[in-house]
């Protein structure tokens, strides 16, 4: 059992909702009609019809480990769409500055709501409900309830997928060059991590267990990349999926490496404590709801891309997958505690789920009481491992995320945040 948890870098029980996942990627791909849950072409319906919810997890996650909530961003992804495609149609501007006039209004919006939290002290709670209700109003004022297209370069960044090139290799090239450098970058990493914890003196994992890690890694990358480059001609790794890659990887730093992302968790954590060792409150609430109305922004771009126009009904309820999500994925909902990763691992568990559940033909009312006790059961399954003196999902990937990082320079193990060790 040492040696396993050697391999997977702490306790095996750490990983129960990645765990989750694979179980409900394995059910439905046995009980589907035509066992077609893992197929290429389900594999990308899924990337690309639930990127957006898994970018706007990510916001919603530093919003909720602050202690606040933004019920707003479906509101607002509904106003940024009508506003890059009218901007396009009517200004005659180029698809690209359609983009850029589309992030400008997120930024605002979120800046507005910010506003109010941070400065004027209503709570966010209050302040996205009216903001969800005049947003949504904003979108129909301006759009009429009209249906507007939006130019084939958003559609392409909605809907789109890596290019075809090279010789034929019976996969997509584009996306097997992906997955290589995916598996060169792994193993780089890992081994710079080795030789770090060496030269600052401490104990590295055997290195048969780093090895065999790395193996078992390199197989799941190499299934992924078949499983998405072995599509029908003209399909492969979508560019949604590239765009939450790097997302994912942004906001993993942001959260893990640097002061603000600290501050997020201290506030979330204790907020007089967090005052008291000089950490600006209000900017971290202002940048918190900022920063959530951005990638709800990003979000809408994607979403209009691949419904190829904007509709009256964009947004609705997108607020509700994204907390879902965050809760799933092990955030507190007390605040201070939360991780980009578990946030994108609840995701991917309703978007397998509400496929699933497509798949096999289930109605919209039992699926939706389905999901329902799913969010219910996560959050209760989290909060009994912490009664009973057992990390959280998220704090025990934390804390093998710090094993792994190895001590210090003087030889001794770093500190984890209060914030994040639950």
């Amino acid at each position: 059992m040492k040696f396993i948890q050697q391999i997977f870098g702490g306790n095996l029980r750490q990983y129960g909702m990645f765990l989750a996942l694979i179980l409900l990627l394995a059910f439905f791909q046995v009980f589907t009609p035509g066992h077609s849950m893992l197929t290429p072409q389900n594999a990308q319906n899924i990337l690309n019809g639930y990127s957006y919810v898994l970018i706007l997890a990510m916001g919603m996650l530093f919003v909720i480990i602050t202690g606040q909530i933004d019920l707003a961003p479906g509101s607002v992804a509904a106003v940024v769409g009508i506003c890059v495609a009218l901007s396009i149609q009517d200004w005659g501007i180029p698809w690209w500055a359609g983009v850029l006039v589309g992030l400008g209004v997120g930024i605002l919006i979120g800046a507005w709501q910010g506003s109010w939290l941070a400065f004027v002290g209503v709570p966010g709670f209050i302040t996205t409900l009216a903001g969800q209700m005049l947003f949504r109003g904003l979108d129909q004022f301006i759009g009429k309830a009209a249906s507007i297209p939006v130019p084939a370069e958003i559609q392409f960044i909605g809907g789109g997928y890596l290019p075809e090139w090279g010789p034929t290799t019976g996969l997509n090239n584009s996306t097997l060059l992906l997955g290589i450098v995916a598996v060169v970058l792994i193993v780089v990493m890992e081994f710079r991590r080795r030789r770090k914890v060496i030269r600052a003196g401490g104990t590295p994992a055997p290195l048969v267990a780093t090895i065999i890690r790395l193996v078992v890694m390199a197989i799941a990358l190499g299934y992924l990349t078949f499983l998405f480059g072995s599509g029908r001609y003209g399909t492969s790794f979508p560019v949604t999926g590239i765009i939450l890659v790097v997302l994912v990887l942004i906001y993993h730093f942001i959260s893990t490496r640097t002061t603000l992302g600290r501050g997020v968790y201290a506030v979330g954590g204790n907020r007089a404590a967090a005052q008291l060792t000089g950490i600006n409150t209000k900017k971290i609430y202002f940048l918190a709801m900022t920063n959530m109305s951005f990638l709800a922004a990003v979000a809408a771009i994607m979403f209009v891309g691949r419904s190829t126009s904007t509709g009256p009904s964009d947004g609705v309820g997108w607020e509700l997958d994204a907390i879902a999500a965050v809760f799933i994925g092990g955030a507190a909902v007390s605040g201070g505690v939360g991780t980009v990763i578990g946030s994108l691992i609840g995701g991917l568990v309703m978007a397998v789920l509400n496929d699933g559940m497509y798949l096999m033909g289930v109605g919209a009312d039992m699926s939706q009481m389905i999901r329902g006790l799913v969010l219910l059961v996560a959050v209760a399954f989290d909060l009994w491992s912490k009664s009973h003196g057992r990390p959280s999902i998220t704090g025990t990937i934390a804390e093998s995320a710090r094993r792994k990082k190895g001590p210090d320079a003087n030889g001794l193990e770093q500190p984890l945040p209060e914030a994040v060790k639950n």
